[in-house]
């Protein structure tokens, strides 16, 4: 990536948050323009300055990172969010993600497999380390809890599923496909309330479950 990223850390203690920064200022692609020891601040900042990548921790004070990555979400549609926590537990897990967090770190992870999730946040791809990806994936098996459209997928929609779960960004599907990126953005709204789905995450999963792509396709963790 040639663009420098900004990212926003919202993490509530200060040892944790300034050695992010610290680990940050190591990176000649990324730059850290602000910090938000709680929730709360975390979306005041996430308004005011419009980062690229937004670290979230999960436990703060005020409100917690699964509802500031709601809120944010809901403000910022295009907010790319980073979970980066101790918490590997399916209550954390499932509805972080359902609120529109595009990747989950755990904290004990190296600074590489870090950057490298920053990396592919910021390009609007699913960063989910392999242990995380298999929860959702099970997650996904189990029957959804409202049936799914009886209108099928069609088959560009298909096509940019399948697409998706190679993490690519919208603006490389609409160059692939020959077509606008605001054609690209409708049929992924479409898919998404098609198969009752809440993020670009869920659905790469989903292509994993049903067989449109494999593991050596789908982009979900930092490994590849």
């Amino acid at each position: 990536m040639t663009s420098l990223i900004r990212v926003l850390i919202c993490e509530d203690h200060d040892i944790v948050r300034k050695g992010i920064r610290a680990l940050m200022a190591t990176e000649p692609g990324i730059q850290v323009i602000g910090e938000a020891g709680n929730g709360a601040e975390a979306i005041t900042q996430a308004a005011a300055l419009n980062p690229d990548v937004i670290l979230m921790d999960l436990m703060m004070p005020e409100v917690d990172g699964i509802e500031a990555t709601r809120q944010i979400t809901a403000q910022q549609p295009d907010a790319h969010i980073l979970v980066l926590t101790s918490f590997a537990a399916d209550d954390k897990v499932f509805p972080a993600i359902k609120a529109g967090a595009l990747g989950y770190l755990l904290k004990d992870s190296s600074p590489a497999e870090l950057v490298q999730a920053i990396q592919q946040v910021a390009s609007g791809e699913p960063s989910l380390e392999p242990a995380i990806a298999r929860k959702l994936l099970l997650e996904l098996h189990h029957p959804p809890e409202a049936p799914l459209t009886l209108d099928p997928l069609t088959g560009r929609e298909l096509e940019v599923l399948r697409l998706i779960s190679q993490g690519l960004s919208n603006r490389e599907i609409a160059e692939q496909l020959v077509i606008t990126e605001r054609t690209v953005c409708t049929h992924v709204s479409n898919i998404l309330s098609k198969l009752h789905l809440a993020s670009r995450t869920q659905a790469a999963l989903y292509a994993l479950k049903e067989g449109l792509s494999s593991l050596d396709d789908v982009s979900l963790s930092g490994n590849g």
